[in-house]
């Protein structure tokens, strides 16, 4: 029988006619394929102490199931039986009377699809064996056989975006993809630039984008907002319509469901992925000041929208869907264009596709830590003789953070950075950490005879043989640095995520793998480690200033040149690695992985103390790297590096900073400037941008600024009968005037510059002033002296 191969597109577990039903629809070099299982049946766990208990109650419920007693056990080393179940929702409904009569269930909220996939080790790419039936465009698959593969598709894509009034009703919806750019308008035919189709309402409207999927079929659908959003309104219209939205393969209906807990919203397209690039570029650790797709697309493409203020924004597309089609048209392809372009030039298809191939969590997962170490680690652990242990319990111990030392606040000539490289994923390797490793690791003795357990913390020891996570990250290790030295960027992205996410996972209570002696063994062995990395520096005569989880900040105590910065870098890390390799040799007979790297240094850099105390601050500094065009300055934790302070405060900044790395004196620059400012010179540096975390009336008590102007803003909107915008949370553009913050949009009273001078000037020459000497308030003239 011939082997095919793809990728994982959707899966989907499902019960008909008495059986379960996996159906993958996959990506192939032949075109869209549906994979169906037939009869792969659930399963879930329990002690064998209740299996009578198990079958009485299946019984009562009249629930089909066998039961079968498996060499498998849980981490306490209670022996386990196996529930298998014909159909899907006989499962659900057994463990939920199970839960309710407090007898422990295993696994019971593993996906079936998930399950068949990840005991297979299949990531993404897939290979497989069938029956082939081909329909209509797409091919299925029936008596499948699959396993893991190494197939890298080549995903076709589509950008959408809809225009609509401030009521939700459809205007039109824009489809940007290199196989057809269009919008499609409600309206009379006329002569546009753009490539419109033309329908009369908003239900030919629904069927013309239904039509449209059926004929260009694309894999990927990518947008702004574009679930909670656009789907979100599709899907009412749809309903209000009464028009099935079947823009799956195969004429399947999407599906959308809000999630009762945060209004979150998901959808299901069978055979289709969906990927919202706010998400995904969150997901690959990008941050922007604003996620809005003008400013996104500005700071990324150095382009944007036509039309800017929210309020213009939907003025002006109603005034072109009464008066101005074309142009509205274009509005909405350049929307769609806009994502396109982000993700192309992000790589961010290429991001998804790699962390599928690496961890198998679907493609439009969002965050998925859990769900991708859950993947690789589960089906190793069944191997082993144990299923995995259920969430933790409300009662759990936190394990410490990570390392931040007090700082010894000045301002200093050459400062050096030493990092330890991925010093997290370093530890677990080199000391062995590992769920199942500490579960073996407590059943020996702890000591350093090659038979014994690796000491951890708080109680935690490791086996030195029977463990997984520490070879799994040094797979991820190896084909990092691949990928780094065949520039490969997504996929080295993908590797460093999902590396450095595992201590995460470990010290969250949301995996079932958490446990505080892992974290602790983690966290605090970094702990031991940088204080005794201090140590060993100033042996050698030099100050450590700083050090915060794994990096570590050494003044050399005088002015040094570039190289001989350089010498003194490379001195250091190799005295310390040798170190290391010799006390983990001796100490725990382990290879040491620990490796410390040289990675920056400053020429002058600013340790600030605390505001209004004299104690060194944390994780907040500035520097001065590089020399000639290279010359930057890097901010951390201060007003520049921060969205909430205004761009006042950041030009400001920049420029005073400057100055005094510099050895200029910034008198007469700052006098100026408070002066320019109080005239009214730098006003449009003056916005707060600040995000309400929560609803407009769930701010009681302490009424924050931006709240207060987020209130009257809507509060303008309601008279001038314009949509509320800042009830469900988002992002207000404020001023403080003399009559308290108002909305950007709606500024009525005097700006007041007395408090851009005092909370905006101010504390930015009060971090770095004292060091040389000057005061801030005697410079400005916001003091009289004594006569």
């Amino acid at each position: 029988m011939n082997i095919h191969e793809g990728f994982v597109l959707t899966r989907q577990a499902r019960d008909f006619s008495g059986k379960t039903h996996i159906d993958l629809w996959l990506s192939t070099p032949n075109g869209p394929t549906l994979l169906t299982i037939l009869e792969e049946k659930p399963v879930f766990f329990i002690e064998q102490s209740d299996i009578e208990s198990c079958r009485k109650l299946a019984d009562e419920e009249n629930i089909h199931l066998s039961i079968k007693e498996i060499e498998l056990s849980t981490f306490e080393q209670k022996p386990l039986a196996a529930c298998y179940f014909l159909l899907n929702r006989s499962a659900i409904a057994l463990s939920q009377c199970l839960h309710n009569e407090d007898i422990m269930t295993y696994e019971s909220d593993i996906r079936l699809a998930d399950r068949y996939l990840m005991e297979r080790f299949i990531k993404g790419s897939i290979e497989f064996t069938g029956q082939p039936l081909t329909k209509g465009k797409h091919t299925r698959f029936s008596d499948v056989k699959c396993r893991s593969g190494n197939y890298l598709p080549s995903l076709t894509i589509v950008s959408l975006d809809i225009e609509c009034s401030e009521k939700g009703l459809l205007y039109s919806v824009g489809l940007d993809s290199p196989m057809d750019s269009r919008v499609i308008m409600i309206g009379d035919a006329q002569t546009a630039e753009t490539n419109i189709q033309w329908v009369k309402d908003e239900k030919a409207l629904l069927e013309a984008m239904v039509d449209w999927f059926s004929a260009f079929d694309p894999d990927v659908i990518i947008g702004w907002n574009v679930i909670d959003f656009d789907f979100q309104l599709l899907h009412k219209r749809a309903e209000w319509n009464n028009v099935k939205l079947k823009i799956g393969r195969d004429n399947q209906p999407s599906f959308f469901r809000t999630s009762a807990q945060n209004q979150q919203g998901f959808i299901t397209i069978p055979g289709r992925v969906v990927l919202d690039g706010i998400d995904t570029l969150k997901t690959a650790t990008y941050h922007f000041r604003s996620w809005s797709l003008e400013s996104v697309s500005q700071e990324l493409l150095g382009e944007g929208k036509d039309i800017h203020n929210v309020h213009d924004r939907m003025a002006e597309i109603n005034r072109m869907f009464k008066h101005d089609k074309s142009s509205l048209a274009k509005y909405n392809l350049q929307d769609c264009v806009l994502v396109n372009r982000i993700f192309e030039h992000t790589h961010l298809l290429d991001f998804a596709i790699e962390r599928t191939r690496l961890t198998g969590v679907e493609l439009d997962r969002v965050g998925g830590s859990v769900a991708s170490f859950t993947n690789l680690y589960l089906p190793q652990i069944h191997r082993a003789g144990y299923v995995a242990p259920n969430l933790a319990p409300e009662n759990w111990i936190a394990s410490p953070g990570g390392y931040v030392m007090d700082s010894i606040p000045n301002l200093y000539d050459s400062v050096l950075v030493l990092d330890f490289k991925s010093l997290y994923p370093s530890i677990i390797r080199s000391f062995l950490i590992d769920p199942m490793g500490l579960i073996e690791g407590l059943k020996l003795e702890v000591g350093a005879e090659e038979n014994k357990a690796v000491q951890g913390f708080r109680g935690g020891q490791f086996h030195r043989d029977k463990h997984f996570l520490p070879q799994m990250i040094e797979d991820l290790w190896a084909a990092r640095d691949i990928a780094k030295k065949n520039n490969e960027k997504a996929f080295s992205q993908a590797i460093k995520i999902i590396m450095n996410s595992f201590y995460g996972v470990l010290g969250s209570s949301g995996c079932r793998f958490f446990d505080t002696r892992l974290a602790s063994s983690i966290t605090m062995r970094g702990h031991e480690i940088m204080k005794q990395t201090k140590v060993l520096i100033e042996e050698k005569g030099y100050q450590v200033i700083y050090g915060d989880t794994d990096s570590t900040f050494v003044s050399l105590n005088g002015s040094y040149s570039q190289k001989q910065a350089d010498q003194v870098g490379e001195s250091l890390i190799s005295y310390i690695n040798e170190w290391w390799t010799s006390h983990l040799k001796t100490q725990f007979n382990l290879t040491s992985i620990l490796e410390l790297e040289y990675e920056t240094h400053y020429r002058k850099f600013l340790m600030p103390t605390i505001r209004g105390s004299e104690t060194g601050s944390k994780k907040r500094y500035a520097g001065l790297i590089g020399e000639g065009d290279a010359e930057r300055i890097i901010f951390k934790g201060l007003e520049s590096a921060r969205t909430d302070w205004t761009p006042l405060a950041q030009q400001f900044q920049q420029h005073l900073y400057e100055m005094i790395f510099h050895d200029q004196d910034p008198s007469e620059y700052i006098r100026s400037f408070v002066d320019a400012t109080a005239a009214g010179e730098h006003d449009h540096l003056l916005t707060y941008q600040k995000r309400l975390r929560r609803k407009l009336h769930e701010y009681q008590k302490n009424i924050p600024p931006q709240v207060r102007a987020a209130r009257m803003a809507d509060e303008i909107n309601s008279q001038l009968g314009r949509p509320l915008q800042y009830q469900n949370k988002g992002r207000i553009e404020y001023l403080i005037t003399l009559n308290g913050p108002e909305p950007k949009e709606y500024l009525k009273h005097t700006i007041d510059y007395q408090h851009y001078i005092d909370k905006q000037l101010k504390p930015v020459a009060d971090a770095i002033l004292p060091f040389v000497d000057l005061d801030f308030e005697r410079l400005s003239g916001q003091q009289l002296g004594l006569f």
